[in-house]
């Protein structure tokens, strides 16, 4: 089974009981005000300098790739940017919010939601709202269906396209394996401007309106993330309005899980979805783990052949070396013989044009001696 068809099927099915059932809106009658003491980050974009130090802490607590240019170039605050596999956070420059020549910096990353659109569109619980507040995430689980990404309202999670075996979602998770041991989030610790201040949510509440209060002049009297889609775990303080830095003020107080458990809650066939949704699950696990293994077996055959090609061409070139080897000693074995033989031929021939004048040289001597007397 692919996963197009599964989800297909999912799709189908949802849409039928979804049309036979109750209003949507029908469960949709809860609220939830976020873990009592959670934590959460207030962004303060009047003390923002945007320095990119919370970026550079981000890369490095996740253990992200470098980026093409550092984090000290400030070119980069030229073009708006989004957040991505490699980047879990990022600060944009806002010019017409703020003064001339007094730009305005906003940070974006997961806003970790009191109540995710991400989790709530999740129908394996990878994504969870812990109670300390950060939202993470759980990629053994996840099928890479992309909902969350489709559901997110501030255009948050990104997919690892570019790995073709192990694709997961990623976001930033507030630091959360920090938090638990008692540390400050990466981007809050590195912050130099006091733009980022860490803390229980109520308490960071209490300071953003303590600061408006103070200084009306400076900001609007709005706290982003207060109330937004039933209000975030980041929360923000501007000295324009929202929306001039590129935060969307359309999304209401109306949390995402609300908006979505009407549909759900009408939905009481969702049980006999339940055994289809698993056996997809596990029909999409075991083809992907078919897949990988028919590629691993693959790849395992064409790196076997690749080597037995390598070792014949060796054993070739080895064979046509020794070939010529063998030929040429033999053609300087012949040449060794051939001039030994001509050789010990040459020293018989002078021997015996020796001996032969050895030999003459008496009788000639007698004769000449015969001859004077």
């Amino acid at each position: 089974m692919s996963r197009r068809k599964f989800l297909g099927w999912m799709t189908a099915a949802g849409t039928a009981a979804a049309a036979s059932a109750l209003p949507a809106h029908a469960a949709s009658n809860r609220h939830f005000a976020g873990h009592e003491g959670s934590f959460a980050v207030l962004h303060d974009s009047v003390r923002c300098v945007g320095c990119r130090n919370c970026e550079a802490a981000c890369n490095k607590v996740n253990e992200l790739p470098s980026p093409e240019k550092p984090f000290k170039d400030l070119a980069v605050l030229n073009d708006k940017r989004r957040t991505t596999n490699d980047a879990f956070t990022v600060v944009n420059r806002y010019d017409e919010a703020g003064a001339p020549g007094h730009p305005v910096f906003r940070k974006s990353q997961c806003n970790h939601c009191l109540e995710p659109a991400c989790a709530s569109a999740c129908f394996v619980k990878a994504f969870t709202k812990t109670p300390e507040g950060p939202v993470i995430y759980n990629e053994k689980v996840c099928v890479g269906c992309r909902y969350c990404m489709v559901a997110c309202p501030f255009e948050v999670p990104t997919y690892e396209y570019d790995k073709a075996f192990t694709p997961k979602v990623v976001k930033c998770t507030m630091c959360y394996p920090r938090i638990m041991e008692g540390k400050l989030p990466g981007c809050v610790e590195a912050c130099p401007a006091g733009a980022l201040v860490y803390g229980k949510r109520e308490d960071l509440l209490a300071t953003a309106r303590e600061r408006i209060a103070k200084h009306p002049d400076k900001y609007e009297d709005h706290i982003y993330g207060e109330n937004e889609m039933g209000g975030t775990s980041w929360l923000y303080l501007s000295p324009a309005p929202f929306k001039e830095l590129g935060l969307r003020e359309d999304l209401g107080i109306t949390p995402a899980p609300a908006l979505t458990a009407g549909a759900l809650g009408s939905v009481p066939i969702v049980v006999g979805l339940w055994p289809v949704l698993l056996t997809g699950i596990y029909a999409i696990t075991k083809r992907k783990e078919k897949i990988a293994r028919e590629e691993q077996k693959e790849a395992v055959a064409q790196a076997v052949e690749k080597v037995n090609a390598k070792a014949e061409a060796r054993l070739k070139k080895a064979a046509e070396d020794a070939k010529r080897d063998q030929g040429k000693a033999v053609e300087n074995a012949v040449k060794k013989a051939l001039a030994d033989a001509e050789k010990a031929r040459k020293e018989k021939a002078e021997k015996e044009a020796a001996e032969k004048a050895a030999a003459e040289a008496p009788a000639g001597a007698a004769d000449e001696g015969a001859a004077e007397e």
